[in-house]
């Protein structure tokens, strides 16, 4: 355990599962982390209320049997494919279900990449007067059933940073190979304000640019001014849409009687996939590095933004989520 008078970062056993536990306690503000099932943050509490969807059952059985929850990181591609092989650096590569079982949507499209509830290693832990902070690290490359389904080596490292009530999540990936490293990732947050129904929930989306998709959900690549209305309300409502046009200074938000969940993209998530069914009380606002099924759609030249790292290069970036009236 590191801690001082304000900051605390725990390591702790819940229900059998080893947990990191951040806590800002000026602010009321808890957010744990379950490193062996994804490195997601799956609680996050203001005042003691949940502003993430939980897990579905206790954490032993969620390990055992894993669902979405929390803040799960999708890579090495985020959202969907629109097939079974994807483009990068000229050449088309083929996903092998013999080798790792693909994770597939409700249409059979490859979904979410490969690493979602991957087992992460803790780098480093720490809290001191500024803040309360988790690393942890996961290899990609030392995983052959993940480099047989996307063989390019790299690493990633993920830091959660608590400070001033404020969640910063930050990546920073390390290319080990010789080409470039084209990067499609992103996080998937779960939020909800508890105890208030969705019909009187409204977004604020600062986008600028609408993605058409086809009937399976996948961008083709055109686009058009966003026009959304501003607040956004819920009642009726549910969305899974590509949004391009992010600028860093604007904030995403949940809102509903005073109560706010804002989320603030660095630059390098130009992007965003804002998913709100109709069947669940959660909105997400979900920071991407590029469009959906981004790898296809720039080798056939309808998507020229791609960003890459170089051989031996790196990149990183993070988002931030605010609460109020909790």
């Amino acid at each position: 355990m590191a801690s001082n008078e304000n900051y605390s970062a725990q390591k702790l056993v819940v229900d059998g599962v080893e947990t990191v536990r951040l806590s800002d306690a000026a602010r009321r503000v808890e957010v744990s982390i379950a490193p062996s099932i994804g490195n997601i943050a799956y609680d996050f509490r203001v005042n003691g209320q949940p502003i993430l969807m939980p897990p579905s059952a206790p954490l032993a059985e969620w390990k055992a049997k894993p669902s979405q929850a929390g803040i799960p990181f999708l890579a090495p591609w985020a959202n969907r494919l629109d097939s079974d092989s994807y483009w990068i650096n000229g050449r088309r590569y083929h996903l092998n279900p013999d080798v790792l079982n693909i994770r597939r949507d409700g249409n059979g499209l490859p979904i979410h990449g490969l690493v979602l509830f991957a087992d992460w290693q803790i780098a480093r832990l720490r809290a001191d007067g500024r803040d309360a902070t988790l690393t942890s690290r996961l290899d990609f490359w030392k995983h052959p059933e993940w480099m047989a389904q996307f063989p390019f080596a790299h690493s990633i490292e993920m830091t959660y940073r608590l400070a001033a009530g404020v969640l910063e999540v930050a990546t920073r990936i390390e290319n080990h190979s010789a080409e470039e490293l084209p990067l499609v990732i992103g996080y998937h947050p779960w939020f909800q304000i508890p105890d208030i129904p969705r019909n009187e929930w409204q977004l604020h989306l600062p986008v600028r640019e609408h993605y058409s998709l086809t009937e399976k959900f996948v961008p083709t690549g055109e686009k058009k001014p966003a026009n959304v209305a501003d607040p956004l309300p819920l009642a009726g409502r549910r969305l899974d849409d590509v949004f391009g046009g992010v600028h860093p200074d604007d904030e995403f938000r949940l809102e509903a009687r005073g109560r706010k969940i804002a989320v603030r993209y660095g630059p390098k998530f130009p992007i965003a996939v804002v998913y709100a069914p109709d069947t669940q009380n959660v909105a997400c606002f979900e920071p991407m590095t590029a469009v959906t099924n981004g790898f296809n759609l720039s080798h056939a030249g309808s998507y020229p933004a791609l960003p890459a790292i170089p051989p031996g290069g790196s990149w990183a970036e993070s988002f931030w989520i605010r609460t109020e009236g909790f």
